[in-house]
């Protein structure tokens, strides 16, 4: 794990942004095309709002989130509609929207569709991870009710997970999924964050599965 810490707010978001913005674009010189899977939560939000302005071939670029709310994209409670709202305009508008929810009941219903969506943009180029207090990562919450299978070597890309942290029924993309991305950041902020992190290195993968990623992850922080 690199850990970095910031000054300030701003500087964190900033940095972050136009490090993932050059990762992007080492990718899509090279290959021409590249995958970004980034978390919901209001904390990326000004690094969503940056990046959204960065002169990249976004046109070449699938973007996916790590994990979904088992609601429409209608319900405040959506990652998808901050997604829309501050990554995927002006220039980033032209991005590709990897969906991770579609209509029905339940989130087992849709795992075989949308796992074939994320499929073909893997492995992830750029991978921006969140973490909460509770030191869980995308949905993979301690506790939640598949978490070994999830963090399990031959997981599927796409789980659905419950768990009373969680509220709604979760969509995640799976410890393997998550692995496999070409770098790897965790944004945090605050002390009581910083500490969890601390925590986290001395528990097990199920008590704190941020761990399934934390070895090959770059860690921004500030106050």
């Amino acid at each position: 794990m690199e850990f970095i810490a910031y000054p300030d707010a701003e500087l964190m978001y900033l940095a972050l942004a136009k490090q993932m913005a050059s990762e992007l674009g080492s990718f899509l010189r090279r290959d021409g095309r590249a995958s970004l899977c980034v978390p919901g939560g209001t904390t990326p939000g000004p690094v969503f709002d940056t990046l959204s302005g960065l002169d990249l071939d976004w046109g070449n670029v699938a973007v996916f989130l790590n994990d979904e709310r088992w609601v429409p994209e209608s319900s405040p409670r959506s990652n998808t509609r901050l997604l829309r709202e501050r990554l995927l305009r002006g220039p980033a508008g032209a991005a590709q929207l990897v969906p991770l929810y579609a209509p029905a009941e339940q989130p087992e219903e849709m795992l075989n569709a949308l796992s074939s969506g994320i499929a073909p943009h893997l492995p992830i180029s750029v991978l921006l991870l969140g973490m909460g207090a509770d030191m869980h990562t995308a949905s993979l919450f301690p506790g939640a009710d598949r978490l070994t299978e999830a963090l399990a070597p031959e997981a599927p890309i796409l789980m659905a997970l419950r768990a009373e942290a969680a509220g709604e029924p979760r969509i995640t993309l799976s410890a393997p999924a998550l692995k496999t991305a070409f770098h790897t950041h965790i944004l945090i902020k605050g002390p009581e964050k910083r500490a969890a992190l601390e925590r986290a290195q001395s528990l097990s993968v199920t008590e704190a599965p941020v761990r399934a990623v934390l070895d090959v992850a770059t860690v921004h922080w500030t106050e």
